[in-house]
């Protein structure tokens, strides 16, 4: 509950964040400096508020990440850099700076976009699993493990109690197996959609899996 709620606050503040940085530029590009300067210091507590909530929110969400890769790092150097020049932008009324703190900013976003969608790709097995029913020796079990270790166990876990990027505790889980498809299907919070991803034979296996972590 307390990763989901953050993880909406972090998003919300982020969309703020983003829409100041926009207004400022777009004043100071028309040359609106008067205007920019009422709309700073009318802004200015707000501002501030957001910006710490942006840093506070984003750094629980950082300790808790289940995958830390290039693109994750890229987007931290990018909001990073993105504040300074920003400053200096404003406060100097330096228009290069002040659009390449946007771009950023704007840059940072689309790569968590595709971060998160990273995640809704399939992994190839790590293991040789039968994945024809029809073979003699096909067992539905080690198919839907294979499969929720190839896609899932990143921020679930071995054993469904990871908790990685707000993931649900799936031992604990009182879901109907409809719920759990539901859930796949349309993803929740950082778990992305994965609609059309898995044919009937694998969903069914997928799911009879993650009804056996249960205790």
């Amino acid at each position: 509950m307390l990763f989901t709620a953050l993880f909406h606050t972090h998003k919300l503040v982020v969309i703020l964040f983003a829409a100041i940085y926009l207004l400022k530029t777009v004043l100071l590009l028309v040359n609106k400096t008067n205007t920019l300067q009422r709309f700073t210091n009318f802004i200015k507590i707000p501002e501030m508020v957001i910006s710490l909530l942006f840093l506070l929110t984003g750094g629980y969400l950082l300790m808790d990440i289940a995958s830390f890769d290039m693109l994750f790092i890229l987007k931290l150097v990018f909001v990073f850099t993105s504040i300074p020049l920003a400053v200096i932008g404003f406060k100097k009324q330096k228009k290069a700076f002040a659009l390449v703190a946007l771009a950023l900013i704007m840059g940072a976003y689309g790569l968590a976009e595709v971060h998160k969608a990273r995640l809704g790709k399939r992994h190839s097995f790590t293991e040789e699993v039968i994945t024809n029913p029809q073979a003699e020796n096909y067992v539905l079990s080690l198919h839907g493990k294979a499969l929720y270790n190839a896609q899932c166990a990143v921020c679930h876990g071995q054993d469904g109690t990871a908790g990685l990027s707000g993931a649900k505790n799936l031992q604990a889980s009182k879901l109907t197996e409809g719920e759990i498809e539901a859930i796949i299907n349309k993803g929740k919070n950082t778990m992305p959609r994965m609609q059309g991803k898995f044919n009937d034979q694998e969903m069914k296996a997928l799911l009879n899996y993650v009804k056996s972590l249960r205790q």
